[in-house]
């Protein structure tokens, strides 16, 4: 069977492969081991002692592992070859074919089965391939040392030089006599490190021009006789009475362009060009911009020849441009600098970049307040650039609520100037003269009243800045309170601005009475769309769309244009049509509820029955730290400043006293309570006040009790993917941590400490409510792929979130006409007036206008 000879030869050739590998691994291993130090001219380094002592062990180590690879090694013969092809083939044909018939042999019946199975077999030899021979030795080397050989082999190769292990000889037999009879040099050039550029063996460079940069380190060395070669140089600008050039080494530094000479056997002339280091370079690439949020950003450009180090950003109060009025008129207080690193690349090339400096200063003294900018950077040579001082406004967060806007103008005056603080006190005072036409929740005034006392407290002993620092904080968190609002109040508001235009309706208002109500409702209707965005979206800065905020904008279009017909029904008189399309807006606003998880009949998911857990611990939590500061409050009253307080005349947000305030705030308290069914186990009427002692056991128990509520809702909430829901329950564990400081500061007796406490309780639920509506967003976008065809096909009866029937194609919508008999281009012109007068104002968020310019766009 000549078709079996080629793969039986390769066959062989592998077999005599792995006999190699098996039995000669530990010699290669040491035989690579003991090149790639050699190589690398480690021995150089070495004394002579050591050097014989390492080759005696590695000569022996070498002859030991020959001997023993010997010992195994064998050829393998033909035999052994054809076995293994034979041994890959199914049923081993090539045997069964040298097999003969033991029974049998003399019936012709089965010498024609054995003959046709001997043909069978013959045949399927002719599919016999070459076998692969096995090259591994794990189980012979556990450790992986015949790689670590090779690695250090291929290292030497690449950065050493197999020459050096010659001079192993030199060093055993001594010097050449070509070298003990004449004078010999070699010098090396090496650059700075921060260059990057290789050392150049001026042994190998001819005489003439040489370009090296300034800094670099020049190394020469002589053997042999002394005195045979001289050095003149003008590069290093050492003095000229310098020791002559002999056996040894001399290293100096290259500073200066001119001539190194090299005068003897073997000389060598070459004028030296010492390329300076450029100063590095920036510069501002186009202005700063800014969010609603306060977020700037700052494009710059940067580069250096060798590559920038490290930048900052210097701000600094620019006084001369500051208008001295109001709470600015004093002298300020000293404001030091602020200095920002400049983001520099990670990966890449810092030789020439582009980046942005992005960060939000909102809560920093000079926000906005004018200042200076100046970008600074540095080379790995220490040389600096920077660019001319950059006059601007330092961005912080725009606040558009009256109130807010005042209390953060006067966090400001009061971070300007501590002799501001009786200033700041009065006008806080004076803001909160009418609570009950500026605040929409209890809380935020009685946290303004917190601070007025505070201030009042430190008036006489004086403003440090640990107090500073506090106050300023607690401003902050107010004003952020009042500018962010809630959604219950947002909610609460649009309902009696839907009902006061439904009875007008039914009343048959006049015009003006008609366009008041309806600029009411459209007003309502736009804080509680906010707010349901913000509530919905986590609103971190980021440029990641979902598919909630393409939502949201289609449902403010829908709503702007329905609230528009229902004033144009109105003025003409035609109110049952204005009060049929009234509750299509009233049905449309509640499915939208239903959309974003607040109510609908259906039962709630996981996530939304978290959500909605979580926004009634937060209620019930700001219910329990109303009360607490209602007893401090009273405390207070008890021991004498309670007079001092009535005297002014101030009333709560519902325009009562202060001891009507604490009677309707325990009666909310306590509804909240019992609203939440969550086995507080307490009736409303149970937390009348009979005593400080009570008052206080009861304040401790709904704390604990709300603690373990948050505990229970924490281990239940759903598995959802991605860092926001991680992020929702570290926010959620730090609001229980929250909750227990504040019932240990309860049950000791401290109020002020369990307010603070439950502040941060409650910031941080809000964090968490935010984070978990985020992660679903994210797992509701992760299921439209699968959902999408499904969608396609429209089910009888079903509507979209807005509350519209879907049309036949399925699609989101619907094809009824909303217009009726109006003329539809008349309409449309007066739709894009409206849009192009809306994009034109400025007190609009920017995201509004923003999709505003975008429908201007495709119409």
């Amino acid at each position: 069977m000549r078709h079996l000879r080629q793969p039986v030869r390769w066959t062989r050739l592998g077999m005599v492969a792995e006999n190699l590998v098996r039995c000669f691994w530990p010699f290669w291993t040491i035989l690579f081991l003991t090149l790639a130090p050699l190589m690398m001219g480690w021995h150089d380094l070495l004394p002579l002692a050591a050097l014989v002592a390492l080759a005696a062990c590695v000569l022996i180590a070498l002859v030991t592992a020959l001997l023993w690879g010997l010992r195994r090694f064998h050829i393998p013969g033909p035999a052994e070859a054809l076995a293994r092809v034979d041994a890959a083939l199914p049923g081993r044909p090539i045997a069964a074919v040298a097999d003969i018939q033991a029974i049998g042999a003399g019936d012709p019946a089965s010498m024609a089965v054995w003959q046709a199975h001997v043909a069978r077999m013959a045949e399927r030899t002719k599919s016999a391939r070459a076998v692969e021979p096995d090259l591994r030795i794990a189980d012979r080397d556990p450790y992986g040392l015949r790689f670590i050989a090779v690695l250090f082999f291929i290292t030497a190769l690449l950065f050493g030089s197999v020459l050096r292990v010659t001079s192993v000889g030199d060093i055993v037999t001594g010097p050449s006599p070509a070298l003990a009879s004449g004078p010999v040099w070699e010098g090396w050039v090496e650059p700075p490190a921060y260059t990057g550029r290789p050392t150049l063996y001026l042994n190998d460079i001819r005489s003439g021009p040489l370009r090296v940069p300034a800094g670099s380190m020049l190394t020469l060395r002589v053997y042999g006789d002394l005195g045979g070669i001289s050095l003149n140089e003008n590069v290093s600008g050492r003095p000229d009475d310098l020791p002559p050039l002999a056996e040894g080494q001399q290293q100096f530094e290259i500073v200066y362009s001119g001539t190194l000479a090299l005068e003897g056997p073997d000389e060598r002339r070459w004028t030296v060009t010492a390329v300076a280091d450029a100063p590095p370079f920036v510069a501002l690439t186009d202005p700063l911009t800014a969010d609603a949020m306060g977020e700037m950003s700052q494009p710059f450009r940067a580069s250096d020849d060798y590559g920038v180090e490290s930048g900052t950003a210097t701000i600094a109060l620019d006084l001369a441009a500051v208008e001295r009025r109001h709470g600015l008129a004093a002298d300020p207080e000293t404001i030091p600098d602020l200095v920002l690193d400049l983001p520099m690349p990670f990966t890449g090339n810092r030789a020439e970049f582009e980046g942005f400096l992005v960060d939000n200063l909102s809560e920093h003294p000079l926000a906005n307040l004018p200042v200076t900018l100046q970008l600074s950077v540095t080379d790995a040579a220490g040389q600096t650039a920077s660019t001319a001082p950059e006059p601007l406004i330092l961005p912080g967060r725009r606040f558009f609520q009256p109130v807010a806007r005042a209390v953060i103008e006067q966090r400001r005056d009061l971070m300007w100037s501590r002799d501001n603080a009786r200033r700041v006190g009065q006008l806080l005072r004076a803001i909160s003269h009418r609570p009950e036409d500026i605040f929409t929740s209890e809380t935020m005034y009685l946290r303004m009243r917190t601070i007025i006392r505070r201030m009042d407290a430190i008036a006489l002993v004086g403003l440090d800045e640990e107090t500073q620092a506090e106050i300023v904080s607690a401003l902050w968190d107010l004003a952020i309170q009042l500018e962010d609002g809630r959604l219950a109040d947002a909610r609460e508001r649009l309902r009696r601005a839907q009902e006061r235009l439904s009875e007008a309706m039914r009343n048959g208002a006049s015009d003006a009475e008609i366009a008041e109500l309806m600029d009411e409702l459209r007003e309502a209707t736009d804080d509680y769309m906010r707010m349901l965005a913000e509530q919905a979206e986590p609103g971190d800065g980021t440029d990641q769309a979902d598919s909630s905020g393409e939502s949201m904008e289609l449902s403010m279009s829908d709503l702007q244009a329905m609230m528009d017909r229902i004033e144009e029904l109105m003025q003409e008189g035609r109110m049952a049509e204005a009060q049929a399309l009234m509750e299509q807006l009233n049905q449309m606003m509640e499915n939208m509820r239903v959309a974003q998880g607040e109510g609908g009949d259906g039962p709630p998911s996981p996530g939304q029955q978290s959500m909605q857990d979580l926004a009634d611990t937060l209620r019930d939590q700001q219910g329990l730290s109303d009360d607490a500061f209602r007893d401090l409050q009273n405390r207070a009253d008890g021991s004498g400043q309670g007079q001092q307080e009535d005297s002014t005349g101030q009333q709560g947000p519902d325009g009562q006293g202060q001891s009507g305030e604490g009677e309707q705030g325990e009666g909310e308290a306590g509804q909240g309570e019992q609203g939440r069914g969550q086995g507080q186990g307490s009736d409303p009427s149970d937390q009348g006040r009979s005593g400080p002692g009570d008052d206080q056991r009861g304040l401790t128990e709904r704390q604990q009790a709300l603690r373990q509520e948050l505990q229970r809702q924490r281990d239940g909430l759903p598995n959802l993917p991605g860092d926001s829901g991680d992020t929702a329950r570290q926010s959620l564990d730090r609001a229980e941590g929250a909750m227990e400081g504040a019932e240990q500061a309860l049950r000791g007796g401290d109020l002020s400490g369990a307010i603070d406490r439950q502040a941060e309780a409650m910031d941080a639920l809000r964090d968490g409510m935010r984070e978990l509506g985020q992660a679903m967003a994210e797992a509701q976008t992760g299921q439209s792929g699968e959902e999408g065809e499904a969608a396609g096909n429209a089910v009888p009866g079903q509507r979209d979130p807005l509350g519209r029937e879907m049309g036949n194609s399925g699609q989101m919508g619907t094809e009824q006409n909303l217009l009726g008999d109006m003329d539809i281009n008349r309409r449309a012109a007066e739709l894009l007036d409206e849009i192009r007068r809306r994009s034109a104002e400025q007190d609009r968020p920017e995201v509004e206008r923003d999709y505003l310019r975008r429908l201007l766009g495709q119409f």
